[in-house]
């Protein structure tokens, strides 16, 4: 017991009770802690972008070969698209076969629209955008402005060139690349004093929420968001640990393993919060540096498994509820859209309701103002999609890492089964 109470995990647990109490008995004082929460992700974001960058670079330079680079990142990109595809199909599946808004019988003209005017404006410039603008969207004006802007795709991009040239010019590097080892451990040990403060960021982001929704605001549409969450569950267990035991490893151990990161997104409904720890995490079971820093960055844009499901069970949710009939055709035009638009949703402020108003404005038949009954579950909806989004990522590594024979199967398995004790941040 005393253990438990020193650990993270313990401490995170234990924050987590304290703020559900907090929110509930004294709703007022919970609400005025939402600068806690806010602080501890503002914190963890102002690293990020400094060590993808390390650890990217790190990694080319550790591969030594740019074919290597090439092959990790086309595995990656083709896992992608097929797990997100099947996630697509599940959320359609599941909402068309349960029908979750079936009899809410709601009409569209006396929904207050007020709400959505900021997310519909930026949904209009996310549907507006081509190939060739996403492609732009990419290059950052400067090389500073991606870590200032904080976007992990440009800081991907900037890492990815860089690497390629330090590997490219031989020894002339070798003093840079030790300079940026030396960074990476600083800013590691930087992300070490930041997590012992996620006991207290948990606290307040629970007290907050509790505080302002109230444990029964989930009694609204509850219908859909156990569905939602069912259906990331049997995405986890069922469509995740097959994948995974391809590999030879177990999704339960997996989890077990990253219990202390999942805690903290399930307070924070934030996966930004910890993915440092994660990418550590992944190399300390024996996937190589090169592989967690080109697949867990490039996932967190193109690889969001539970988003996925609920963009296309949010979508049919809408129709059923305000009597839209949906055709076959309809449907299909759903999934095509949503696998376009899910890509690079994570960067996108407001992205669930933004990426949903910019697949519902391009089907006709379902009327964009039905994002309104989703918005007060919103909050509760992104805790099971960040968990589901990180958890599908890591398998995502593990898998790439087996196609590349990047992962030492001996030391994962024994990592998980605890033989050997799981990565730190002291």
């Amino acid at each position: 017991m005393n253990r438990f109470f020193k650990s993270l995990f313990g401490q995170v647990v234990i924050a987590l009770i304290a703020g559900i109490v907090v929110g509930l008995f004294y709703p007022d004082f919970g609400q005025s802690l939402k600068p806690l929460g806010d602080g501890f992700i503002k914190l963890i974001k102002m690293i990020i972008p400094v060590i993808v960058f390390c650890v990217v670079v790190q990694g080319i330079c550790g591969a030594s070969d740019l074919k290597k680079v090439g092959s990790v990142g086309i595995k990656a990109i083709i896992y992608f698209e097929i797990v997100t595809t099947i996630a697509l199909l599940l959320g359609l599946v599941l909402a068309f076969v349960f029908q979750p808004g079936a009899g809410m019988n709601i009409d569209p003209t006396n929904l207050d629209a007020s709400g959505l005017s900021s997310y519909v404006e930026t949904a209009s410039k996310v549907k507006g955008t081509s190939f060739a603008d996403f492609i732009m969207k990419l290059i950052p004006g400067t090389i500073v402005s991606a870590f200032t802007s904080g976007d992990v795709l440009q800081v991907l991009l900037i890492s990815v060139i860089f690497g390629c040239a330090l590997l490219l010019i031989g020894d002339k590097g070798q003093p840079t690349v030790s300079l940026i080892a030396s960074l990476s451990e600083a800013f590691f040990k930087c992300m070490s004093f930041i997590i012992r403060l996620a006991p207290l960021g948990v606290f307040g982001a629970i007290a907050f929420t509790v505080g302002r929704y109230g444990i029964g605001s989930l009694k609204q549409l509850g219908m859909l968001v156990l569905l939602f969450y069912g259906a990331v569950v049997f995405f986890v267990v069922v469509v995740l640990g097959a994948i995974l035991r391809t590999s030879g490893l177990n999704i339960f151990k997996l989890i077990a393993y990253l219990r202390e990161e999942l805690i903290v997104v399930l307070a924070t409904a934030s996966s930004d919060s910890v993915l440092p720890q994660v990418m550590r995490k992944l190399e300390h079971m024996g996937i190589k540096k090169s592989t967690v820093g080109l697949v867990i960055p490039t996932g967190y844009s193109f690889n969001l498994d539970a988003f996925s499901i609920y963009l296309t069970m949010a979508a049919v949710f809408i129709a059923q509820a305000t009597n839209t009939h949906l055709a076959m055709g309809d449907l299909l035009m759903i999934l095509a859209i949503a696998l376009i638009t899910s890509k690079g949703a994570h960067g996108v402020p407001g992205s669930a309701i933004v990426i949903l108003a910019a697949t519902l404005t391009t089907i006709p038949a379902i009327p964009v103002v039905g994002l309104v009954l989703v918005l007060s579950i919103d909050w509760f909806i992104g805790i099971v999609r960040a968990l589901g989004n990180l958890l599908g990522n890591c398998v995502a590594t593990v898998v790439v890492a087996t196609w590349e024979k990047d992962i030492d199967k001996t030391r994962a398995r024994a990592v998980l089964n605890g033989e050997i004790p799981a990565a730190t941040f002291e």
